[in-house]
């Protein structure tokens, strides 16, 4: 894994025409300038099929108890119609409207207006003013990281309301779950065209801007690198943090609060769901920094696969376990809890142990222990669009040298215990491990291809000295 960055183009060629090739590619690297067929085909059925996902997951919770197959059934039988199955769809409500407008409002002004003061009094913890990695055009952009900040707040604001206040009912979330998701798909859409049209006509920076000519990959993938309103709104950062990852935690409560009123208690699968999708997202706000070297950051064009994606397809389907829970209150037996606590708790280990040896090993330059040992390094260098040639190492060692992308093994097994927590009886909370072993399957294979590009003939020696990406052994 790269130590400072990871991005992507042609495949790197013989020995004799590296140099050439580097200087020939110089900012190539990062999304890609032409389309295939087959990427055009995928992106098309995304866009098409995405939304309908969603809303099938969704409507057959609300219709169908959480039963998969119930709305194909009913309508290969001819017990209902597609008609049928709209017509009892919550429509959008104006209360739902002012409340998602309220919550954007809201984590648009903690993200903005209050700079972040979490780092001054806990030990460890980086956050203020942050830069991020190169851009393909040589761009390093500032952050204002606020995230742990915007989600403490923000959650004491809401324990401050179920205990004192008495503003809100704690299901409002679940009550208003489908009316909410048709404002999540306004937002997700008007930001994701917007974003489209930022990048044709009032880019940020002209030179990280891409175009294929294709208008379905410039609209999915985006144009604009880090598309930006002002020094600080960063669109990135903003949608790919807040508002879906900050309200994650707040659906799950929701929903155990709903499962304590329709059946007089929370089971402990609820609070197995609950703690250990906190500890993921806490995570990522405590790590917000490290974050910004990461591939959604360092390589990805904000287009609607980011901005639909975090507004939409991030808080409803992640949240699924929680959602089956209200329908089935699934009460584990203790063997079973604990093998659950103990999968989701070790994969979080190797998760977070791997990506701070990789953090570790960057902020040193090297010079750091792993495992003990002095870290073993393979010295690369690539250019970027505006002539400058970077150097960056290569990390061969820790978890890094088990697998090209261990940390991902880390995050299948937390996905993997969330969806156990569940039990047995119906498929549907296990689409999110089956959605994510995709998922890092794809993103291992982006990235591979982003280094290869970027690295040269230095990518080699490294995949040589790491054989596997995932896997060690399989793959």
């Amino acid at each position: 894994m790269a130590a400072k960055s990871q991005p992507n183009v042609p495949k790197a060629k013989s020995v004799d025409s590296v140099t050439s090739d580097r200087t020939a590619s110089q900012g190539q690297w990062g999304r890609a300038w032409e389309v295939d067929w087959f990427s055009l085909g995928s992106i098309i059925f995304l866009l098409l099929c995405a939304p309908f996902i969603v809303y099938y997951f969704i409507m057959a919770c609300d219709q169908y108890s959480c039963a998969l197959t119930g709305p194909v059934v009913d309508i290969a039988t001819g017990r209902a119609r597609l008609s049928d199955i709209w017509a009892k769809t919550p429509p959008i409500t104006r209360k739902a409207a002012q409340l998602y407008t309220l919550w954007v409002t809201f984590q648009v002004l903690l993200y903005t207006s209050l700079p972040d003061f979490c780092h001054k009094f806990l030990p460890g913890y980086v956050g203020g003013i942050q830069e991020g990695a190169v851009t393909p055009a040589g761009v390093v952009n500032k952050y204002q990281i606020n995230g742990l900040q915007a989600w403490l707040l923000t959650h004491l604001l809401w324990f401050a309301n179920a205990h004192l206040l008495s503003w809100f009912s704690p299901t409002i979330i679940f009550d208003n779950w489908i009316p909410l998701l048709w404002c999540a798909n306004i937002l997700g859409y008007a930001v994701s065209t917007f974003a489209m049209v930022k990048g044709y006509f009032f880019p940020t920076s002209a030179r990280d801007c891409k175009f294929t000519g294709n208008f379905f990959y410039n609209y999915m993938m985006g144009v604009e690198f880090n598309p930006r309103i002002g020094k600080w709104f960063d669109f990135k950062l903003f949608f790919n943090g807040r508002p879906g990852i900050v309200a994650w935690t707040l659906i799950n409560l929701s929903f155990a609060a709903k499962q304590r009123e329709l059946h007089g208690h929370v089971t402990n699968a609820m609070v197995l769901v609950n703690v250990l999708q906190a500890i993921y997202v806490i995570d990522f706000f405590w790590n917000e920094t490290w974050y910004l070297k990461t591939i959604d950051i360092c390589h990805d064009h904000f287009g609607w696969y980011l901005g639909w994606g975090d507004c939409v397809w991030l808080p409803y389907l992640y949240t699924l376990q929680g959602l089956y829970l209200v329908y089935h209150p699934v009460q584990l037996s203790t063997p079973h809890a604990v093998g659950v606590l103990l999968l989701g708790l070790v994969g979080y280990y190797i998760f977070r142990v791997a990506n701070h040896q990789k953090d570790l090993f960057r902020r040193t330059d090297g010079r750091c222990l792993i495992w003990g040992k002095k870290p073993k390094i393979i010295e690369c260098s690539y250019m970027s669009a505006d002539g400058q040639t970077h150097h960056s190492k290569l990390l061969v060692s820790g978890f890094w040298g088990v697998a090209r992308h261990f940390n991902y093994v880390g995050d299948l097994m937390g996905s993997l215990a969330y969806c156990l927590a569940c039990g047995g009886g119906h498929l549907l909370p296990y689409f999110y491990i089956i959605y994510m072993a995709i998922l890092l399957t794809h993103r291992c294979l982006r990235d591979e291809h982003r280094c290869a590009s970027k690295y040269g003939r230095d990518w080699e020696r490294y995949t040589a000295a790491v054989p596997y990406r995932l896997l060690p052994g399989i793959f």
